[in-house]
C-alpha cells in the first residue's frame, strides 16, 4: 500500500511541473501576440496618418493655400459647389481606438496635421520612410505628427538643386544655359573643320 501512495505523489509533482511549463509557454505566446498586434497598429497608424497628411495637402493645393478648419472638411470640401472629397472617411486612431485625434494648428488657424493622443512608447524607432524621418526621435506616439507644411518640405528640395551657374563642391562654374525670358534658345556653336 505504501508503494501506491509514493507513486501518486510523484504523479502529482509531475502534473504540477507540466502545468507550470505550459503556463510559462502560454505567457510567452501571449507576449509575442501582444507585440505583433502593437506592430500592426503602428503600421496602421503610419498609413492612416499619411492619408490625413495627403488629404490636407490636396485641400490646401485646391483652395489657394487655406488649411481645413475641421477634419470633416476633408470628407466634403465646403469651398466647392460640387462634392469634392480629399479623404474617403475619417479614420480612427489605431493606437487609442477612438476617433479623436490631436490637432496640429496651422498659422491661419486651420488644421496643419494630426497626431495620436497616446502617450505610450512606440516599438518602432528606426527605418521610417523619408517623409516620417523625424519619428526616429519620438519618445511616444503623440510625437508622430502627420503634418503638411509646404515651407518645411521645400527647404530640402531647394538645398539639393543648385542655382544655374552656381558651382557645387569640386565643380567649375558654368554660365546659365538659355535666355532668362521667353523666346528661342540660342543655337549651339558649330565646329568648322
Amino acid at each position: 500500500m505504501r508503494r501506491d501512495v509514493r507513486c501518486g505523489g510523484f504523479t502529482y509533482l509531475g502534473v504540477l511541473f507540466v502545468v507550470a511549463i505550459m503556463g510559462a509557454g502560454l505567457a510567452l505566446v501571449g507576449q509575442m501576440w501582444q507585440t505583433a498586434a502593437l506592430r500592426e497598429k503602428e503600421s496602421e497608424l503610419l498609413y492612416v496618418g499619411n492619408q490625413y497628411r495627403v488629404a490636407i495637402e490636396r485641400y490646401v493645393r485646391s483652395g489657394g493655400g487655406l488649411y481645413p478648419r475641421t477634419l470633416q472638411d476633408l470628407i466634403k470640401d465646403p469651398r466647392s459647389v460640387t462634392a469634392r472629397r480629399h479623404l474617403r472617411q475619417l479614420y480612427p486612431d489605431p493606437i487609442t481606438g477612438t476617433s479623436e485625434w490631436a490637432i496640429v494648428k496651422a498659422p491661419d488657424g486651420g488644421i496643419l496635421g494630426v497626431h495620436s493622443r497616446s502617450e505610450a512608447e512606440p516599438l518602432k524607432t528606426a527605418n521610417f520612410k523619408l517623409r516620417d524621418k523625424d519619428f526616429e526621435r519620438a519618445k511616444k506616439y503623440s510625437d508622430w505628427k502627420f503634418v503638411y507644411a509646404p515651407a518645411l518640405q521645400a527647404k530640402p528640395a531647394a538645398a539639393a538643386s543648385p542655382t544655374p551657374g552656381a558651382a557645387g563642391p569640386g565643380q567649375a562654374s558654368s554660365p546659365p544655359v538659355g535666355p532668362a525670358g521667353p523666346g528661342p534658345a540660342p543655337s549651339p556653336p558649330t565646329l568648322k573643320p
